[in-house]
């Protein structure tokens, strides 16, 4: 199974590879992509050399354009489309039908993967954008239990990607609607979720206070961790409970399930990570070679020894069991 790593720097990149990434993928520095924070991605010169170390070791690179064009400003999205072509990329990973047609058009010898963005979770939706824009591979939503990933891939003959390890985003991905409503920031047209100039911490009575753009999302006492506030995790009431309504900040780790996920005809094992440090993206792709490489020569996957690189330190296998359906 192809293990697909995250890179949201040069120095990143370079240590998935070295650690045994068999793909990286990044982004350009700048909105095209659903990771735009400052400090990270590539400039067109540093996404070349990656392209180039990455090809040297054996391994491929994808590049993200995942974001939705704005209006009037599609020429600037069409360019990283072109650029990711002339950089050496081996596919790019988008979401919006009329960059997928662009790319389809200009550039048909450029490979297409449809990003997470797409939220295409079944079989119809995924057929249309193979037959529509000859994509080759979908990364599929995590909304989806082993048994629903089994049914797709009988039913389709386009590559299927899912997540392993990493932040969970639980909502419909590409529908980030809480985010944007309190910020004014896009995750899905300006690539920032929760931008941390929004973020503001504070005491009040004993606890800890975590706020986005003035909306209080939790309430912790002082010496318990606080995750970083997405609203998509935050504490909400509903139905007389107060709790994470969508999912509690944690991080998925289904490393126990790779042998499942081989059996239901998953290619490749997404991990998520590219605002992560590279000390993380080195100690998570070890971790996971070592189980791709066991599943490959018929061996039991080894136990994962990665709590302490999970947020909170606590892991979850998210909708694979479908615990909260």
């Amino acid at each position: 199974m192809e293990l697909v790593c995250p890179a949201g720097t040069p120095a990143a990149l370079r240590a998935a590879v070295d650690a045994g990434a068999h793909t990286i993928y990044c982004g350009f520095a700048d909105e095209t992509n659903a990771r735009n924070f400052p400090g990270l991605n590539f400039s067109r010169d540093e996404m070349a050399a990656g392209a180039a170390y990455a090809h040297k070791a054996g391994a491929k690179l994808l590049i993200a354009i995942n974001t939705f064009p704005r209006a009037g400003a599609e020429d600037f999205w069409h360019r990283a489309v072109d650029d990711a072509e002339s950089a050496g990329a081996d596919a790019v990973i988008m979401a919006d039908l009329g960059l997928l047609a662009y790319a389809a058009e200009r550039r048909p010898g450029l490979r297409r993967h449809l990003s997470v963005q797409a939220a295409a979770a079944n079989a119809d939706a995924i057929m249309f954008y193979a037959e529509g824009f000859d994509v080759k591979r979908v990364v599929l939503p995590r909304v989806l239990s082993v048994e629903e990933i089994a049914a797709i891939n009988r039913d389709i003959d386009v590559e299927t990607e899912v997540f392993v390890f990493g932040g969970l985003c639980v909502m419909a991905e590409g529908r980030c609607s809480l985010s944007s409503y309190a910020t004014g920031r896009s995750p899905n047209m300006h690539g920032v979720c929760s931008p941390a100039s929004h973020v503001v911490y504070g005491e009040e009575q004993e606890e800890l206070v975590s706020r986005l753009a003035g909306f209080t999302i939790h309430k912790v006492a002082k010496d318990a961790p606080a995750p970083y506030p997405t609203l998509c995790k935050g504490c909400f009431s509903a139905g007389g409970h107060t709790g994470h309504v969508f999912e509690d900040p944690i991080s998925l780790d289904a490393a126990e399930l790779i042998p499942r996920l081989a059996e239901a005809g998953v290619t490749a094992l997404k991990i998520e990570g590219r605002q992560r440090s590279r000390a993380y993206v080195s100690a998570v792709v070890k971790s996971f070679r070592r189980a791709t490489d066991a599943i490959a020569a018929g061996q039991p996957v080894p136990v994962s020894e990665l709590a302490h690189l999970t947020e909170g330190q606590t892991s979850t296998l998210g909708a694979y069991r479908k615990i909260w359906r």
